[in-house]
């Protein structure tokens, strides 16, 4: 696809903005019926997008399938979640004028930012790109969007693209309330975020461009937010007693997990990190035995596969760094080859080189001679999405101080699972600290992520008729309101 003009960038950045003094005065039912009409029209074409994007992406049919279930999952649950409001986390207190000084009506809740850029992201051309959960809550908060499509399916932008203007015309929302933006040239997104009308950014992709975007939104005038998922090598710690009992098996659950997707998941277990015993040798034989029977599989692009060959090369030529196994077949041309390495915990310390995301079906086994050198393994690992624990109650008890390490490194800890797979629930945090993430405070999955593109506004001593129905005092949208220190549904009475 051609890149967009400056010219046309600039168009449709100022038609956005005008869409936004329109379209966010939109009620919550509205906005939600425009995001689940999406998800109809997605629906429609889906053999249109499922066979462009396999042609574009390399993905088989029966991920894309999920990938696209998965995506009108999002959009209806992400409606539902609109309408029923929580997300705006209203409060009210009423005034008492016979306290000295009075004290005044002041209500609050969440308004909508302005125009969000959203960045398709290149491993999810549906669920992380044009109509992915960005592109859903950022419609939710009330938001216009202009989507910038991963050049490596433009194709498959596209048709979900027209499903998203089909959905406007169908629910009469107003022009510019979606843009579709092509741009592989570096310029093309610069322009996008640098725009004085832009408020927000989403995006999902590498350290590097997460960054750059950061960086551009935090130089501008006016800094905007930049909601960026950046990469996480997500390691597990396989704690004693549980890799004792459990070593064949928890080998067999990770080989599967490491090479998911061909290992092209934000979070694939890069990193394993364990005591030296003779269970850990029992759970690295088993894992080589498993790997070896993997095939290399065709990854996204060429630029993906080409980036995979490259750093796990670096990282295998590193000083102390062994391989345990690769798959027996040879991989052909853009083809990902599972592969396991093993280090000691003193290399891994001091060698940055070795804390990198390998971006494909690798993992690296860390050995440690003890307890302590787990933890402090642990106390210099960088911000991740999540962290997992294979462990026993008793393991959990007695490394007390690790867990606590732990929880400050991830946005999920999981036990006795594998991190591959992401749950679209009120629960899921899908964010971590820097450089998983730009703000650890905030989900890019689940409802709580419309919170990202609304901020919060107060109303002081404004007359029932002239606040918005979310702020009235009967109530009209039958939503869940903090009042007077107290979660309700009943009429605020000042």
């Amino acid at each position: 696809m051609i890149d967009n003009t400056l010219q046309e960038i600039e168009l449709a950045v100022n038609q956005s903005w005008k869409a936004f003094q329109i379209y966010s005065k939109k009620s919550l039912q509205e906005r939600a019926t425009f995001i689940k009409a999406i998800a109809v029209e997605l629906s429609l074409t889906e053999e249109a997008l499922i066979n462009t994007a396999m042609q574009e992406t390399n993905l088989p049919q029966a991920r894309l399938k999920n990938e696209l279930a998965r995506t009108i999952f999002q959009l209806n649950s992400y409606a539902d979640a609109c309408i029923k409001g929580d997300w705006l986390e209203i409060r009210i207190d009423t005034a008492v004028a016979e306290r000295n000084p009075p004290k005044p009506d002041i209500r609050k809740m969440l308004v909508p930012l302005g125009p969000v850029v959203v960045f398709g992201a290149s491993n999810f051309p549906f669920a992380y790109s044009t109509a992915g959960g960005d592109t859903a809550t950022a419609f939710a908060a009330g938001c216009t969007v202009i989507v910038k499509a991963h050049p490596a399916h433009a194709k498959t932008s596209e048709i979900a693209a027209a499903a998203i203007f089909q959905a406007a015309a169908k629910t009469n929302m107003p022009h510019g309330t979606f843009t579709h933006i092509h741009g592989a040239s570096v310029k093309v997104g610069k322009t996008l975020v640098t725009h004085s009308l832009i408020k927000a950014v989403g995006f999902t992709g590498s350290y590097g461009g997460g960054k750059q975007l950061f960086d551009w939104a935090n130089q501008r005038k006016e800094p905007i937010p930049v909601f960026a998922e950046m990469g996480s090598i997500n390691p597990v710690f396989l704690l004693q007693e549980k890799l004792n009992q459990s070593a064949v098996d928890i080998a067999k659950m990770y080989a599967a997990s490491i090479t998911l997707g061909v290992g092209q998941f934000c979070t694939n277990p890069g990193l394993i990190i364990a005591i030296q015993s003779n269970a850990l040798n029992n759970f690295i034989n088993c894992l080589a035995e498993e790997i070896k029977k993997i095939a290399p599989a065709t990854m996204l692009h060429q630029g993906i596969a080409n980036a995979y060959a490259e750093k796990k090369t670096k990282a295998l030529q590193q000083k102390n760094v062994t391989t345990v196994a690769e798959s027996v077949a040879q991989p052909a041309q853009n083809q990902g080859q599972p592969t396991i390495a093993t280090v000691n915990a003193k290399t891994f310390l001091e060698n940055k080189i070795l804390h990198e995301e390998v971006f494909g079906p690798y993992s690296l086994i860390v050995q440690c001679n003890n307890e302590d050198e787990m933890l402090t393994i642990a106390q210099h690992l960088e911000g991740q999405l999540t962290s997992t624990l294979m462990a026993t109650e008793n393991d959990i008890i007695k490394n007390n101080q690790l867990i606590e390490v732990v929880k400050n490194l991830c946005g999920r800890i999981i036990i006795n699972s594998v991190p591959t797979g992401v749950e679209v629930c009120y629960a899921m945090q899908h964010g971590g600290p820097f450089p998983a993430t730009t703000d650890s405070r905030f989900t890019s999955v689940g409802a709580d992520a419309i919170k990202r593109f609304a901020r919060p506004l107060s109303f002081q001593n404004w007359n029932d008729n002239l606040l918005p129905d979310e702020l009235k005092n009967n109530n009209p949208l039958n939503i869940w309101r903090m009042v007077n220190n107290e979660w309700t549904k009943d009429s605020a009475n000042r």
